[in-house]
């Protein structure tokens, strides 16, 4: 790992919130992630599981942690188990975990070697009725491997099929989406990565540069600052490449008087950060550009300000969805007509607008939070409308991530990063 240890104080914390939300007698197993395979011994970098590493911060590959908080014997009720290190592994991948260290990153005390989990995992279960298993239940998941975790679920309903079967992630959903001071921390070095990339970009962008050089300036910003690389595939969108939500090619060249939309953003310790700009290639905005580009940064100061206690997810987007249709009408895109002929499921908005506004961004860009509860202090979401313009061939979304408050309006952990028309003109012709 490049980033800095995280005081274990929050994984002691986190297993404590969830133990007490867990049934009596029942235990909690969650799974490392695999190191995925591309082909012949070839593999994808580790990325761990984000519900071990938020319990446990263990942050390797082939580990387990057990939870039993009404285990007989102490020592059982918080378990790790490890890849037994030695000093073959140490020579050809690097050390793994001692069991010293695991104590050290984790607070965890009793730590075992993987090859006696079975031995150890058998006591356990006969001193239990219920188990807990973590899947993933993620609004926007679409799983079509087999995780490691569902691999142990199928071996532990062959082996133990008369014990109860309960689900980890309702409690996940809720724990995790409301964030620890030490994880905002993270989140803050992210996001002021996230700024030191996309400032190295406003130097170097003009006409003639190619989108993926753009993404090798935040690349190299973003490792020369501790973090692995982007949160997310990076957009670096130019032209009418904007009027594709998700383009991820970056292989075009930007012209002079193009519009590039940049949604980056920095990982920091596995937590995320999730930023939009849009920048001229030129340095300098058209008088419609900036029209457009002021209308949409308008939208988003207005939305975030509904990022308060109690706001339900839904209702907040109707609104902002009625500010965005008032901009729209204000620009010419859309007639008095087009707003009262609209299809209620489908408003007149959506032609320039067409995907929400906000999501949860924490360990994951799209983070763990139940929708249909209400926002609570702590909680952080992105903000990002934007206006998409195919016909004029230029698209505009800007991105903030804001932490809700108790009172007040959120903070935005991106305060620092331009945004102001103006400000983006002045840095690019300094």
């Amino acid at each position: 790992m490049k980033y800095d240890l995280i005081d274990n104080s929050l994984y002691t914390k986190n297993r404590k919130n969830f133990m007490s939300k867990m049934k009596s007698k029942s235990l909690a197993v969650f799974n490392s992630n695999d190191i995925y395979p591309i082909s012949a011994d070839s593999t994808m970098p580790f990325q761990q599981a984000r519900d071990i590493f938020y319990l446990s911060g263990v942050d390797q590959d082939k580990s387990i942690l057990v939870l039993f908080p009404d285990a007989p014997n102490k020592k059982h009720r918080e378990i790790l188990f490890l890849t037994e290190t030695n000093d073959h592994i140490a020579v050809w991948e690097g050390e793994k975990l001692t069991k010293e260290k695991a104590f050290e990153t984790s607070g965890i005390k009793t730590v075992y070697w993987l090859k006696e989990f079975e031995k150890v995992f058998f006591e356990i279960m006969t001193q239990s009725e219920t188990i807990y298993f973590n899947t993933n239940e993620h609004y926007r998941a679409n799983i079509e491997t087999q995780t490691r975790e569902a691999r142990f679920i199928e071996w532990c309903k062959q082996k133990y099929p008369a014990h109860q079967v309960a689900k980890s992630n309702p409690i996940l959903q809720r724990l995790r989406s409301v964030k620890d001071q030490i994880e905002l921390d993270q989140m803050q070095k992210a996001c002021d990565i996230t700024e030191k990339g996309f400032r190295r970009t406003l130097g170097f962008v003009k006409p003639g540069v190619w989108e993926y050089q753009i993404e090798a300036e935040m690349m190299h910003e973003f490792l020369n600052n501790r973090s692995q690389g982007f949160a997310y595939t990076p957009i670096i969108a130019s032209g009418n490449n904007a009027n594709v939500l998700h383009y991820v090619e970056n292989n075009q060249q930007c012209k002079a008087g193009d519009l590039i939309l940049l949604d980056t953003g920095a990982e920091y310790a596995n937590y995320s950060s999730d930023m939009s700009r849009t920048i001229p290639v030129s340095g300098k905005f058209t008088a419609r550009q900036k029209e457009v580009y002021n209308a949409v940064n308008r939208v988003k100061n207005d939305a975030q300000k509904m990022l308060v206690p109690g706001t339900i997810w839904a209702d907040y987007h109707v609104e902002v969805g009625k500010l965005m249709t008032s901009e729209l009408l204000g620009l010419g895109l859309l007639d008095k007509a087009d707003v009262k002929n609209e299809d209620p499921d489908w408003p007149a908005y959506k032609k320039y607008f067409m995907h929400g506004t906000s999501h949860h961004i924490g360990l994951d860009t799209h983070d763990y939070g139940i929708l249909t509860e209400p926002m609570q202090a702590n909680q952080v979401f992105t903000v990002e409308p934007g206006i998409y313009i195919p016909a004029e061939g230029f698209g505009i979304r800007l991105e903030d991530d804001l932490v809700i408050q108790e009172k007040g309006e959120p903070f935005n952990l991106m305060r620092n990063i331009p945004i102001e028309a103006d400000e983006i003109e002045d840095l690019m012709n300094s």
